[in-house]
C-alpha cells in the first residue's frame, strides 16, 4: 500500500507560480497512474491533471490545460505539478492519488485507491 505526501502550497498573487510535491512511499511508485485534484470549500473533489506509470501520456483540465504542467520522477517515486499564471479561482487544498488499476488515464475521483493529506493553494487578486 503507497503513502502520499504533499508539499509545496502557499499564499500567493495571481499570476505567480508554484510547484507541487507528492512523495510516495511503501509502495513501487511506477506501478501507479497518478493524479492531482482539487477541492474548494463547499465544493466536490476535482480532477486538474493525470500522468500514465511511465510519464508519457498527460491528461488536464480545461481549466488548468496550458498553465498547470504535471510530471513524475519514478527513480525518485516524486510526483510534480508546476501551476503558473495562477488564479484566484484556482485556490483549493490539492490532492495527489494513485490509481493501481487503471487501464487508462482517469478523471473521476473514485476509480483513485490512495490519497495524500492534501496541500493548501491560496491566489489572491
Amino acid at each position: 500500500q503507497v503513502q502520499l505526501v504533499e508539499s509545496g502550497g502557499g499564499l500567493v498573487q495571481a499570476g505567480d507560480s508554484l510547484r507541487l510535491s507528492c512523495v510516495a512511499s511503501g509502495g513501487t511508485f511506477s506501478n501507479y497512474v497518478m493524479g492531482w485534484f482539487r477541492q474548494a470549500p463547499g465544493k466536490e473533489r476535482e480532477f486538474v491533471a493525470a500522468i500514465s506509470r511511465k510519464g508519457g501520456s498527460t491528461y488536464y483540465a480545461d481549466s488548468v490545460k496550458d498553465r498547470f504542467t504535471i510530471s513524475r520522477d519514478n527513480a525518485k517515486n516524486t510526483l510534480l505539478l508546476q501551476t503558473n499564471s495562477l488564479k484566484p479561482e484556482d485556490t483549493a487544498v490539492y490532492y495527489c492519488g494513485a490509481d493501481d488499476n487503471a487501464v487508462e488515464l482517469t478523471t473521476s475521483s473514485y476509480e483513485y485507491d490512495y490519497w495524500g493529506q492534501g496541500t493548501q493553494v491560496t491566489v489572491t487578486t
